[in-house]
């Protein structure tokens, strides 16, 4: 299991991926991103982490990655569902969800899931040998 605060970073790394799908960050999806963080308690942790990936202009695709890592590694947890409301009401943001954001949205939801039950077997197979 991560560190709560390196889940709060990568949660922010997320929404930078989120939000940077469509090549660019509009003003209403910073916007909603403050008001949505505004009732977090570890809000202005999550913003600074995408305000950082924001300044860096970090590539999407490997930021990607390097999410999905952290968050098997974190394992189930119920910070989950507030990260895909997060997503969800950037994503709308700035007229609708577009088609890439939508993307990363369903696979983000996909890969972990499916991260999840590749580790679930491999600990079956560790105990079962």
């Amino acid at each position: 299991m991560v560190s709560k605060d390196r889940l709060y970073q990568t949660f922010g790394e997320l929404l930078y991926v989120v939000a940077m799908s469509d090549g660019v960050i509009q003003k209403e999806e910073i916007q909603t991103l403050e008001e949505i963080l505004m009732g977090h308690p570890k809000g202005n942790e999550i913003k600074w982490s995408f305000d950082y990936e924001n300044d860096q202009q970090s590539d999407i695709e490997t930021l990607y990655k390097k999410v999905i890592e952290v968050f098997s590694d974190n394992g189930p947890d119920e910070e989950y569902d507030f990260m895909i409301y997060a997503l969800s009401k950037i994503a709308e943001a700035s007229k609708g969800t577009d088609a890439k954001e939508e993307a990363v949205i369903q696979n983000f939801s996909r890969d972990l899931l499916e991260r999840f039950k590749k580790d679930i077997e491999i600990i079956k197979e560790k105990y079962n040998s």
